[in-house]
């Protein structure tokens, strides 16, 4: 991940050195205050990549990575050295710079962006978002497309020991396709090389212009496709298998599209996990994954769970077979590792 500054701060300048050509003794302290806690800033940055990975993966919402990155300190110190026509934008660094701990999920198609971001309202205190490709089209121009949240731990949530220490800290996270993610960091590659002569800058700018609209095309062409196959994909009864009594990945796909249309889709590797949990229970072909399930309410179980976001195909799934199985879900082994949070979900569907 690209250790820098966000874009709507491109227009602030550094503050002037001293006589010796050093920066104010303010900064000076500030830059060396963040170089001691700096250790504590990482470890909370690898935190918040684990949690924010285990929220994408319990609702089962599709994503190709999620990293993060902590703010150097380099990066800091220009930071905190910017000031615009009224003064220092950041008068107090250590708690005015809150992007010193970044992370970035990376989607496949744009409505999982939102579903993210839906996602972490729910789960999390959002203290700043901003849609940046929806800025860039409501000004009439195609260009940098990203959504930007600045996040923290709800203090009125429970969260588990591992997480408490982030209580104390925000991150920025960045939410983006694959292919904005591309445009955005070759575009920054090029940019800030600072080899491009002057007399080609326009001729740059209209090729970025027409790269970014070409984008924005083909991820709404990619979500079409996705939808699409969505719809046309049957349940399809696997053939017998020998070797591994589960249900296939790509048959539980099939079959979860057909019966959750309009979910979106999951890693792959949460169908071959979610058929383990199957297997456990018993149940080895999609026949009589439907006949369990069958008299569950789809639609009833969702206002009784009280998302704001739109759960993946296999999300709902696990709660048709929590709302069936009940403790006895609750006690599989491929369960152990999230039995807390599987609680508070048995919870919420009983009191609904």
């Amino acid at each position: 991940m690209s250790d820098r500054d966000d874009r709507e701060d491109a227009g602030a300048h550094a503050v002037t050195t001293d006589g010796a050509g050093h920066p104010p003794t303010e900064v000076n302290e500030a830059a060396t205050a963040y170089a001691a806690v700096r250790p504590e800033v990482e470890a909370a940055t690898a935190l918040f990549v684990e949690m924010v990975t285990g929220l994408l993966d319990d609702a089962g919402i599709n994503y190709l990575s999620v990293s993060g990155r902590t703010k150097s300190v380099a990066s800091f110190a220009s930071k905190a050295e910017r000031r615009d026509d009224h003064g220092l934008l950041y008068p107090d660094p250590l708690v005015d710079i809150t992007d010193q701990i970044g992370v970035r999920v990376i989607t496949y198609v744009h409505d999982d962006v939102a579903a993210v971001a839906e996602l972490l309202a729910e789960e999390l205190a959002v203290l700043d978002d901003r849609d940046m490709g929806l800025e860039t089209a409501r000004a009439g121009r195609f260009g940098y497309a990203s959504r930007h949240q600045l996040v923290s731990v709800d203090a009125s949530r429970t969260v588990p020991a591992a997480y408490e220490s982030l209580r104390r800290r925000s991150a920025s996270v960045q939410i983006r396709t694959v292919l904005q993610h591309a445009w955005a960091e070759f575009e920054h590659d090029i940019r800030y090389k600072g080899t491009v002569p002057e007399e080609h800058a326009h001729e740059l700018d209209r090729r970025f212009t027409l790269a970014a609209g070409l984008i924005e095309l083909a991820d709404r062409e990619f979500s079409a496709i996705r939808d699409r196959l969505q719809m046309a994909l049957p349940a399809v009864a696997p053939g017998p298998d020998e070797r591994d009594e589960r249900i296939s990945s790509q048959d539980l796909a099939k079959f979860l599209a057909s019966k959750y249309a309009g979910a979106g889709w999951a890693r792959t590797d949460h169908y071959t996990w979610v058929s383990g949990l199957l297997l456990e229970l018993g149940i080895t072909d999609v026949d009589a994954l439907a006949e369990v399930i069958a008299p569950v309410d789809g639609a009833d179980l969702i206002e009784r769970m009280g998302y704001t976001y739109p759960p993946g195909a296999v999300r709902r799934l696990d709660d048709a077979l929590l709302a069936t199985f009940g403790t006895r879900y609750l006690d599989l082994e491929g369960n152990a590792h999230r039995r807390p949070s599987l609680e508070a979900r048995l919870e919420r569907l009983a009191a609904g």
